[in-house]
C-alpha cells in the first residue's frame, strides 16, 4: 500500500443547496485550495453535502405515519413521523430502543436510524425537515467520478462516507456507503506474513478505512469540511461497488 498518506479537507466549501452541482462545487474548492488531481488521488465526500445536492430533504410536515410506526415510535420514544421515514428507507427494523431504531437500510447497510438525521441543515422548528440518505450512493459516487474527470482529465476515486455506530464498540466512525472507480477491500488472501505463514482471512477494509480516515479531518460539528483529498495510496481500481463490503446474511453473526 504506502507508508505516507495525505489527508487535506477542502477549506472554503460553499453551503451545498438542491440542485447545485457538486461536481463542479468541488472542482472550484480543488482550485481555491491550489490543488488538481492526481493519478491515484481518492476524493471522500461527506454523504450530507450528496444527499443535500440531490434534494432529499422530507419536510414532516408532508408524512403521515402508518400503524407500524406509530408502535415503533412508542417504543424508541420518537416522532412517529420520522419513523415512518425510516420504515420507508429499510427493508427490516432490528432493535428498538429507547432513542435508537436500528435498521437495514434498502442499500444493504445496517444503521441507527436509517442514516436520517437533522444536523448541519437548515431547519424551521415550526416546520422541521430531516435529510435522507442518496437513493443511490454507488450511482452518486460515479457520476462524480466521471464529472470530475471530464474537469481534470483524471478521473479520482471517490468515497462517500457516513458515520455509524457498531454493535461492539462505542462511538462513530466514517465507513464508506458509496464508491466509484476503487476496489473497497484489498485481498491479501494466499500472501504471506513476515514468519511465511499464509494468510487465510485477512482482506482490509480499505474503503472504510480511509472513510474512517477523512473524517478525522473533516470534523462531525461545524467544521464545514465536506470533502477530502487522499493523496498517496496506490488503492486498486475496480469497477465495483461498495456492496462488496457487506456480509451476507447467512454468515453475519449479529443478525
Amino acid at each position: 500500500m504506502t507508508n505516507r498518506l495525505e489527508l487535506v479537507a477542502l477549506a472554503d466549501f460553499p453551503l451545498v443547496e438542491p440542485g447545485d452541482n457538486l461536481a463542479q462545487c468541488i472542482a472550484a474548492a480543488l482550485e481555491r485550495n491550489g490543488l488538481a488531481l492526481q493519478a491515484g488521488d481518492v476524493l471522500v465526500i461527506a454523504q450530507k453535502v450528496v444527499s443535500k445536492a440531490e434534494n432529499r430533504y422530507v419536510r414532516l410536515s408532508e408524512v403521515t405515519p402508518g400503524p407500524e410506526a406509530l408502535a415503533v415510535a412508542a417504543q424508541a420514544q420518537k416522532d412517529p413521523r420520522l419513523v415512518e421515514l425510516m420504515l420507508r428507507e429499510s427493508t427490516a427494523v432490528l432493535r428498538v430502543r429507547p432513542g435508537v431504531v436500528i435498521v437495514e437500510h434498502r442499500n444493504g447497510y445496517v444503521h441507527a436510524n436509517a442514516g436520517i438525521d437533522r444536523s448541519n441543515i437548515r431547519c424551521d422548528d415550526a416546520d422541521p425537515r430531516v435529510l435522507l440518505l442518496p437513493l443511490d450512493p454507488d450511482a452518486s459516487a460515479r457520476a462524480l467520478r466521471a464529472a470530475l474527470g471530464e474537469h481534470f482529465g483524471v478521473a479520482p476515486q471517490v468515497i462517500i462516507n457516513d458515520s455509524m455506530g457498531r454493535a461492539w464498540r462505542n462511538g462513530t466512525v466514517g465507513l464508506a456507503i458509496g464508491t466509484a472507480g476503487i476496489m473497497p477491500l484489498h485481498n491479501q488472501i494466499g500472501e504471506q506474513d513476515l514468519f511465511g505463514n499464509v494468510l487465510q482471512v485477512t482482506e482490509p477494509a480499505v474503503a472504510d478505512e480511509l472513510a474512517a480516515a477523512a473524517s478525522l479531518v473533516m470534523g462531525q460539528a461545524a467544521e464545514g469540511l465536506p470533502v477530502v483529498l487522499a493523496r498517496g495510496l496506490a488503492l486498486r481500481a475496480a469497477a465495483v461497488g461498495s456492496d462488496s463490503l457487506l456480509r451476507e446474511r447467512a454468515l453475519d453473526l449479529f443478525r
